[in-house]
C-alpha cells in the first residue's frame, strides 16, 4: 500500500476512498469519504460504519489547489484538509460548532473491538418484534422495536426517548446501547419496551434537522397512540423515559396527555435551555482543563450568543447578528487561529450555522419549567452526581420547585452517586471517559427505575 500511495503524483488525484478516525470522548470514530469527479466539478458519499451508516450523500464537494473541503448542511458536518505530497490529508473535522483534527489517508483503519459486558445477546428470553408507526400530523413513518415479556398477555409499557443528536433506538453512541440495556432489563422484568429511531435516522422517515424538540414531542405521541391499538398493553399502564432532551420532551407529552400513567426522567433538563448549556461549558471544560480565565471569557461569550438567540424572531436575522457579532469579536481577539484550509468567512458562517439551527434556536429560549408545571401524573427524576451536561444541583432543584408549584405531590427526585451523564459509574465525569468506560448503564440506575416503575403499577 504504501509503494502505490508514494507513485501517486502528488495533487493530482482525490477520487477515491479517504479513511479517517474522528477521536471525542474518549473514543473512536470510524470516518470514510468516496471522492467523485464529475463534469462540473467533484460529488461524495460518507460512511460512519461504526453507527452503522453508509452513503451518506454530502452538499458539497471542492477540491482547489490541494484543499479539499466537504460538507453536509443537513447533518451540520464540515470537513477542511490540505494534501501532502505522501498522500495524506491533514485536516478538521466540524460539527455542531466543534472542532476536531481529522487526518485522511487511502489506508482502511480497522474496527477497535470494544468491551461492552452489559449488552445482552440474542436469543432474549422474550418477545421482540420490528414495528413501525405513524406521526400523522407530519406526514411520516418511525420504525423501532417493541419487546414484550410475552407474545400473549397485558402489560405496563414505557416509551423511550433519546437525547440529543440523531440517535437511533438503542441511543448508540461511543460503541454504548443504553436503551438496549434498559429495554432489556425492563422487558425481563415485566414490562414492555417501545424504542425507535429518531425521525430521520436509520429506518424512520422524516428530516431530523429541521426538526426542534417539540417535533420529536409529536414522535412521542404518535408512539402512544401506536401502543393504544396493541392488545398486549395496559391502556392505563403507559410511561415514559427519557434521557436528557428526552427528558425534556417526556413532560411536554405527560402535560398534555392524560394517557401517560407516569415518566421517569433521566437528566432531563429541569432549567432554561441557554441557562443549562452556560453551565456546562463551564463544567466541561473545567474538567478539560481550561484556565478560569478562558473559562469565564467562554462564559461571556456564550452568554452574549444565546442573548442573541433569544431576541432574533426569524432564521434570517440571526444570522446577520451572529455574523457581526463574531466579526467583532475576531476583531478584538487577534490570538484566534482559523483551521487549516479554512477562510475567516467561512470560519465564521460554520459558528453561526451550528447556532442558527431550528433545533438549537427552540432548545436556547425554552424553559421547561410551564410544561413541568402542568405535569400531573407521577414522576420519577434521576440525575449523577457527576454529570457535567444536566448539573444535578440546579437541575433537580428546577425540577422539583416547577413540580411542586404545579401541586404534583407524587414525585420522586434522587442524585445517584459517581454516575455521569449517560448514568455510567465514572472517575471524573468528563465526556472524554464515556467511550473508554465499559460499563453502558449503571446497575444501581436500573434498579431504582424498575423499583419505582412497579410502584406505581400495583
Amino acid at each position: 500500500m504504501m509503494v502505490f500511495c508514494s507513485s501517486m503524483m502528488y495533487g493530482q488525484d482525490i477520487t477515491g476512498q479517504w479513511n479517517g478516525v474522528l477521536k471525542v470522548y474518549g473514543s473512536q470514530l470510524r470516518l470514510i469519504f468516496h471522492v467523485s469527479k464529475t463534469d462540473s466539478g467533484y460529488t461524495s458519499t460518507m460512511d460512519s460504519p461504526d453507527q452503522g451508516a453508509n452513503g451518506i450523500p454530502t452538499s458539497s464537494t471542492t477540491f482547489e489547489g490541494d484543499t479539499l473541503k466537504i460538507a453536509d448542511s443537513k447533518l451540520g458536518i464540515e470537513y477542511a484538509g490540505v494534501l501532502d505530497k505522501n498522500n495524506m490529508i491533514t485536516g478538521n473535522f466540524k460539527q455542531s460548532g466543534r472542532t476536531f483534527p481529522m487526518d485522511l489517508s487511502r489506508d482502511t483503519i480497522a474496527e477497535k473491538k470494544l468491551i461492552r459486558p452489559q449488552e445482552p445477546v440474542k436469543p432474549y428470553p422474550y418477545y421482540s418484534e420490528e414495528v413501525t408507526f405513524e406521526n400523522k400530523s407530519a406526514g411520516i413513518k418511525l420504525a423501532g422495536t417493541l419487546t414484550l415479556p410475552k407474545k400473549e398477555g397485558v402489560f405496563p409499557v414505557v416509551v423511550l426517548i433519546t437525547g440529543s443528536g440523531p440517535q437511533d433506538r438503542n441511543e448508540e453512541m461511543l460503541g454504548h446501547k443504553p436503551f438496549l440495556v434498559i429495554s432489556d432489563y425492563l422487558t425481563r422484568n415485566g414490562i414492555a419496551v417501545l424504542r425507535y429511531d429518531d425521525r430521520g435516522t436509520h429506518q424512520s422517515q422524516g428530516d431530523f434537522s429541521k426538526a426542534t424538540s417539540l417535533d420529536f414531542a409529536t414522535d412521542v405521541e404518535a408512539a402512544v397512540a401506536y401502543l393504544k391499538t396493541r392488545k398486549e398493553i395496559n391502556k392505563k399502564e403507559i410511561g415514559l423515559i427519557g434521557h436528557s432532551e428526552g427528558g425534556l420532551i417526556a413532560p411536554m407529552v405527560a402535560a398534555k396527555s392524560k394517557d401517560i400513567a407516569f415518566i421517569v426522567l433521566l437528566a432531563g433538563p429541569g432549567i432554561p435551555g441557554d441557562q443549562l448549556l452556560v453551565l456546562q461549558s463551564y463544567l466541561v471544560g473545567k474538567a478539560s482543563g481550561m484556565s478560569e480565565q478562558d473559562l469565564a471569557q467562554s462564559e461571556i461569550l456564550n452568554t452574549r450568543i444565546y442573548e442573541i438567540v433569544k431576541k432574533s424572531t426569524n432564521t434570517d436575522q440571526l444570522k446577520t447578528s451572529l455574523t457581526n457579532y463574531f466579526k467583532q469579536e475576531l476583531k478584538k481577539d487577534t490570538s484566534v487561529k482559523m483551521p487549516s484550509g479554512v477562510s475567516e468567512d467561512e470560519f465564521i458562517k460554520s459558528k453561526v450555522d451550528a447556532i442558527a439551527t431550528p433545533w438549537f434556536q427552540y432548545f436556547i429560549k425554552y424553559d421547561p419549567a410551564p410544561a413541568l408545571e402542568k405535569v400531573k401524573c407521577p414522576v420519577l427524576a434521576l440525575d449523577g452526581s457527576k454529570d457535567l451536561q444536566v448539573p444535578p444541583t440546579e437541575d433537580l432543584k428546577g425540577i422539583k420547585e416547577a413540580l411542586a408549584k404545579g401541586g404534583n405531590k407524587n414525585v420522586t427526585t434522587i442524585e445517584l452517586p459517581n454516575l455521569n451523564h449517560l448514568f455510567q459509574e465514572s472517575t471524573t465525569g468528563s465526556p472524554d471517559e464515556y467511550g473508554t468506560i465499559e460499563q453502558t448503564f449503571s446497575p444501581t440506575a436500573l434498579t431504582e427505575i424498575l423499583k419505582w416503575i412497579k410502584m406505581q403499577i400495583k
